[in-house]
């Protein structure tokens, strides 16, 4: 009877209900790899439709800019060139694949809102959909990648394995907060452009463009507060041949079980709100 009156007051189910279709959703989406894929890859040929090099327009941009802030910057802070290079370039290409994942995250639900307002997918699908549309497009920049460690002889001994294994880290910890993003501007339409600010403003305050042996004691406490920080040394550190602190793989997997554990959350409560939402 409780029951009953609960769901003709509030038109819900409870919570444990609202947790077993959030797991549907997300199981129902792991079926459906192949379509997120699928619309991921149309989003890419869309987008660059006409043009003639493509996707690598970007990773041309991307390659001038990693030169012009490589060579100026080397000469600033009066370090090697071979070693701040290949730092920076790494830094550009993998902070903007955490960038592209939480940015274009927040239109995750709002650009699918015909689809989903007109047929049951799984809303899970989206959330795989912006995040293999950007794994798609850092397969394009890992030229600038395979160059710089070809270049300047960091080839031999960086630890592939290892950098994959800070990648998957990545990957999962920044599609939590793309779904959260995605939840949170569904409902209000002003979150992209703090999220935007937000990342411009992690940009600066982690190591990309600058190296953080120049700091020491309470500033290297202050950094190892950034988990932008953490995101970008498990990938970076191996392939210039550097070690990772284990410090930052316990952040990352932390990190990852409370963002996903709190999205979780909220997706369940708001995933029959969402559709209304848009």
């Amino acid at each position: 009877m409780a029951q009953a009156a609960h769901m003709l007051r509030t038109g819900q189910r409870g919570g444990l209900f609202q947790l077993q279709m959030a797991f549907r959703d997300l199981k129902g989406s792991g079926q459906r790899l192949g379509l997120a894929w699928s619309l991921a890859w149309h989003d890419i040929v869309s987008r660059y439709r006409g043009s003639i090099l493509g996707p690598f327009w970007i990773t041309l941009s991307m390659g001038l800019m990693v030169l012009g802030i490589g060579f100026l910057y080397a000469n600033l802070f009066k370090i090697p060139l071979n070693e701040f290079l290949p730092f920076v370039a790494l830094g550009i290409v993998f902070f903007g694949v955490m960038t592209g994942v939480i940015n274009e995250g927040c239109d995750t639900f709002v650009q699918a809102k015909g689809m989903l307002s007109q047929t049951s997918l799984p809303m899970f699908t989206f959330v795989w959909r912006t995040v293999l549309r950007n794994l798609i497009s850092l397969a394009h920049h890992l030229v600038i990648v395979l160059a710089v460690l070809t270049v300047y002889g960091y080839w031999a001994r960086a630890d592939v394995p290892q950098a994959l294994v800070g990648l998957v880290l990545m990957i999962v910890n920044v599609s939590w907060a793309s779904m959260l993003a995605g939840i949170a501007s569904a409902r209000f339409r002003d979150i992209p452009q703090i999220v935007a600010s937000v990342m411009q403003f992690a940009i600066f305050m982690t190591p990309v463009f600058w190296t953080p042996n120049r700091f020491s004691g309470q500033h290297m406490a202050i950094l190892h507060a950034n988990p932008f920080y953490h995101l970008l040394d498990a990938v970076r550190a191996p392939l210039l041949g550097q070690a990772v602190a284990h410090q930052s793989y316990l952040v990352l997997v932390l990190m990852a079980l409370g963002g996903w554990t709190l999205t979780f959350a909220l997706f369940a409560r708001t995933r029959r709100r969402i559709v209304h939402y848009l």
